[in-house]
């Protein structure tokens, strides 16, 4: 039987806000200035394991050497400057989060990203941490998804069991990672084609389209 669903933890790129062509384009500008020319698809592999693995698993592919954490600094310092004129939530994330809060859900997000980027795109979209039950960034885990790592610590941080839990999520490896972690997922494709998305529980075309009772089945 499954337990009643008590809690909904959200990815944050590309389910929350449409960052991931941001983070995207900030990477590719970040390889150009080092002298290599690299496709925006290269990153596709990588979407939902965190900067490190977004980044580092680019250069592994060209066998360019790289410093990654160096790397990473300067694509936020680029992917910053896009944030004030082009990030925006996507449509029906606020409604969702208020039909879940009226539900008496508890809430979280936990995302592979830096901590400085979750706080700076939650601000952007009026979204902030003191708004959440608890925000899990990367830095909070040693494995990042697809392993289960980040969504059990999140479970653990507002306090309810991981089978109590639903997960939204936008990436192959973010719905391996709430699986793995024995949470049931509705899957948004906002990043991936639906295909691609089938091992979630639900799979909807957007945040838009998610509705309480894909959250919580009858």
């Amino acid at each position: 039987m499954t337990p009643n669903i008590q809690a909904v933890i959200f990815d944050m790129d590309g389910v929350l806000t449409d960052s991931e062509p941001l983070i995207n384009a900030a990477a590719v500008a970040m390889f150009l200035e080092k002298g290599l020319v690299v496709q925006p698809d290269d990153f596709h592999p990588f979407v939902g394991a965190g900067e490190d693995r977004y980044i580092g698993g680019v250069a592994e592919k060209y066998n360019f050497p790289l410093d990654v954490p160096a790397a990473k600094h300067r694509t936020y310092e680029i992917y910053f400057t896009l944030i004030p004129t082009q990030l925006k939530a996507f449509p029906g994330v606020h409604r969702l989060f208020q039909d879940c809060r009226k539900a008496g859900l508890r809430l979280a997000v936990a995302s592979s990203a830096d901590r400085a980027k979750v706080l700076a795109n939650l601000k952007k979209i009026e979204l902030p941490e003191k708004m959440w039950d608890a925000v899990v960034a990367g830095e909070n885990v040693v494995h990042k998804k697809p392993a289960p790592d980040i969504f059990l610590f999140a479970a653990q941080a507002i306090g309810v069991e991981p089978a109590a839990c639903a997960v939204v999520e936008d990436a192959v490896n973010g719905i391996q990672a709430a699986k793995a972690a024995g949470m049931r997922c509705v899957a948004v494709a906002q990043t991936f084609p639906a295909e691609r998305l089938q091992e979630a529980d639900v799979v909807r075309g957007g945040v838009i389209d998610v509705r309480l009772s894909d959250l919580i089945p009858d």
